[in-house]
């Protein structure tokens, strides 16, 4: 992820353990993918769904041929590196094919998760995230934590 400081300078984060704070940094900026998608047409709508859940933005949507599309979007790197792959095959039935390239870094609204223990930080389970999927992200880690974790 990216960041710039204030003070003009700009710093590269890769573990939220070197995250700044809101009021020391002017913007956050996070890597950004163009991805181009060529699928059958029939599977138009599962595949728009599928891309703006993973907060990808439509860039194009072209007719290859009668019965095939080629789609573009733009999306944050970390919503394309987890699991989209595997999703998109599954609702295309393996009939999709996906490709992506470095778009640059796009501002975002992003925030550091700290999850809390017995009321004290565990920073080896702390992650980055956007604000859209903080709250699904927070009770998704907790559920899985309550699951796993034997009681006391």
């Amino acid at each position: 992820k990216g960041s710039k400081k204030r003070s003009g300078q700009e710093l590269i984060v890769s573990n939220p353990s070197e995250w700044e704070d809101k009021s020391e940094v002017d913007t956050y900026e996070e890597p950004m993918v163009l991805g181009t998608i060529i699928s059958p047409a029939e599977y138009m709508s599962t595949i728009l769904e599928l891309c703006h859940d993973r907060r990808g933005e439509q860039r194009s949507i072209e007719n290859i041929d009668q019965t095939r599309l080629n789609i573009q979007f733009l999306f944050p790197l970390n919503e394309v590196v987890t699991n989209f792959f595997d999703e998109l095959k599954s609702v295309t039935s393996g009939y999709a094919s996906f490709d992506y390239e470095d778009a640059g870094y796009q501002p975002s609204d992003l925030h550091r998760m700290d999850l809390l223990l017995n009321g004290n930080v565990i920073h080896e389970l702390s992650t980055i995230c956007h604000a859209s999927k903080l709250r699904l992200r927070a009770k998704a880690v907790v559920f899985k934590m309550k699951n796993e974790l034997p009681r006391q």
